[in-house]
């Protein structure tokens, strides 16, 4: 079985356990149509960006 060649100093250690203090994704409720979205994106269902229309509303089957 590999065993390591030399012990993990405590610089390398802590990058390998940086990605633990990441966080998960925020979401507000969007004032208009009450989906959940992430802040400062454009809201896929209505297309509104900050009141103003941006995209397409996308057209439920």
């Amino acid at each position: 079985m590999p065993v390591p060649k030399r012990k993990t100093s405590p610089m390398k250690r802590g990058f390998r356990r940086s990605a633990d203090a990441l966080k998960q994704p925020t979401y507000v409720e969007d004032k208009d149509s009450g989906e959940l979205r992430r802040p400062h994106h454009v809201d896929l269902k209505s297309g509104k960006y900050r009141g103003r229309q941006i995209l397409e509303p996308k057209e439920t089957v």
